[in-house]
């Protein structure tokens, strides 16, 4: 009989291709079908919630896929992490109902970006944040954030390609953490949590309020780059390497 897996895998992206399998380069999924195939004796196919790009991390992403082993769940988490790369770990292997899908049946995902707004970043952390040194002014970028709530169509957000032509979305949350003042000042952290996102639609919104963070663009003018829907009136796209998908909620 077939059974249906749900994963939650934790990973550090900075040196993989991203989550989908690629012609060339190590990608997540690529690494977990090759540990479930072993399992399994034969070529299986992992479906993940988000297709992260490269360089991006991940503290929850969800992956499904169907097998025949009868492996407890704990033997298999044991065997996939001693399997994987220490750059990946699996956190939970759950049982699902046989029509779950990691990506389909999602009803809500929650990324996070992370800046050091500091003269200096420190080495340890600097694959983990984007470091924007000069002074950012974080209330302009919640007021901004803020205006990002609701279902708009974020077309201004999106890169060009793929298969997407619903460009609408819903933002349930879109906040801006303000700066710590502990022994590490000046960490920016952004929120959002919506039904879906387009293709860099996270970074390019990031990259837009860093823009207004330093001066670049009012707050006000948030509102009216959604309802222009062109993406080169928006701020350019954010490094990768400072966004998280935290995590990826379901019925």
């Amino acid at each position: 009989m077939t059974r249906t897996l749900k994963l939650t895998v934790s990973y550090d992206g900075t040196r993989f291709v991203g989550w989908q399998r690629q012609s060339e380069g190590e990608s997540v999924q690529g690494l977990l079908e090759d540990a479930l195939g072993r399992f399994e004796g034969a070529p299986v196919t992992v479906h993940g919630a988000g297709r992260t790009d490269a360089g991006v991390h991940a503290l929850g992403q969800v992956a499904s896929v169907q097998l025949t082993c009868t492996h407890p769940r704990d033997a298999l988490l044991r065997g996939l992490n001693a399997s994987l790369p220490p750059e990946v770990r699996v956190t939970a292997v759950d049982d699902a109902a046989p029509e779950f899908h990691a990506r389909f049946s999602a009803r809500s995902k929650t990324y996070r970006y992370v800046i050091r707004n500091a003269p200096i970043v420190s080495p340890f952390e600097r694959a983990y944040v984007w470091h924007v040194p000069e002074p950012l002014d974080a209330q302009a970028m919640q007021t901004a954030a803020a205006a990002l709530i609701g279902t708009h169509d974020f077309a201004a957000f999106g890169s060009a390609g793929g298969e997407v032509k619903d460009t609408v979305r819903t933002i349930t949350r879109s906040e801006i953490q303000p700066p710590t003042t502990d022994h590490q000042p000046g960490l920016l952290v952004y929120e959002i949590s919506g039904s879906g996102f387009l293709r860099h639609m996270v970074r390019a919104i990031v990259g837009t309020l860093v823009e207004i963070g330093r001066g670049w663009r009012p707050a006000a003018s948030m509102s009216s780059l959604v309802a222009g829907r062109r993406r080169a009136d928006a701020g350019a796209t954010a490094p990768p390497h400072g966004l998280f998908l935290v995590r990826v909620d379901y019925d």
